[in-house]
């Protein structure tokens, strides 16, 4: 009988030392998720096609904008567009960018399965909740700032008498900022709230398309069909109590006709309503990170 093999290892020592070098932590990990998300919300690093939606739209969103400045070259002193018009020009806009980059912002990462990548370092859930809706409202006030930045500069210098435009209009610069900012994060924190509720993005883009295309048709029909509580559709329509806020920033009155005369409701409340959304929507965000498995 043969005797049993006897097995044998070895032990090599492979030199593994500890990291001993600088360690950035959470604050820039953080940081660079913020802006990795908001070079991805442009397609930048990304293949062409992704390039192709965002840019579109903020070209949409800057046409009226150049339109108005070509013209003004050719006569001085005309103004077309009010910057408080002009948030009612790019509504759309916003919507379509919501509705196409939302749902990449907020579901890429649960569809690839790479979020317990992300927990397992120094980022923090709600760190990664907070810098996908600051990377997102950065993005948005490319489309409700830069058109208005463009037209106060263009305007500035087509004008005959520059500093007398600028003592003319310097009022507008402090309302545009922050109704611009308020818009950008209302629609910013909301739609990322509506958007990482599924990780499929056909779904996503419809809930955030149905939030602001869907639901202005029946504030509408609501307000004016209906009345008294009917009324208070107002405040569920987007496209409705955005504008709203923008027109108590610039001390605009509602029409007689129009849809805030109807409702009957003080203009301050749509500002109000803004900040509720938006902080419902940051909310909203960082209950749905902090409990994804991942």
């Amino acid at each position: 009988m043969q005797p049993a093999e006897t097995r044998s290892g070895n032990i090599y020592d492979l030199g593994y030392r500890n990291y001993d070098g600088l360690r950035l932590g959470r604050r820039h990990a953080a940081i660079s998720l913020y802006w990795y998300t908001l070079r991805g919300a442009f397609g930048i690093g990304r293949r062409t096609s992704s390039k192709i939606m965002p840019i579109l739209i903020a070209i949409f969103a800057f046409l009226p904008a150049v339109g108005q400045l070509a013209i003004s070259a050719l006569a001085s002193d005309v103004e077309i567009w009010k910057p408080e018009d002009y948030f009612g020009l790019i509504e759309v806009p916003i919507a379509l960018f919501c509705a196409v980059i939302a749902p990449e912002i907020a579901g890429r990462d649960m569809r690839q399965r790479t979020l317990s990548l992300y927990f397992s370092r120094a980022l923090r859930r709600q760190d990664y909740a907070i810098a996908k809706v600051a990377a997102f409202a950065t993005a948005l006030t490319v489309l409700t700032l830069g058109p208005q930045v463009v037209l106060l500069i263009g305007n500035g210098f087509a004008a005959n008498d520059v500093w007398g435009y600028i003592t003319d209009n310097w009022a507008d610069l402090p309302r545009t900022l922050a109704a611009g900012l308020l818009i950008a994060c209302c629609a910013a924190s909301f739609c990322l709230a509506l958007a990482a509720q599924t990780a499929r993005r056909a779904y996503a883009t419809i809930a955030v398309i149905a939030w602001f295309l869907i639901l202005f048709p029946i504030a509408g029909a609501l307000v004016f069909g209906v009345g008294g509580v009917g009324s208070l559709a107002v405040y569920l329509s987007p496209l409705t109590f955005m504008h709203g806020c923008t027109m108590f920033i610039f001390g605009v009155e509602p029409g007689f006709d129009d849809i805030y005369k109807e409702a009957g409701y003080p203009m301050w409340t749509y500002l109000v309503t803004v900040l509720a959304y938006s902080v419902a929507g940051v909310a909203l965000v960082l209950r749905r990170f902090m409990r994804i498995p991942a």
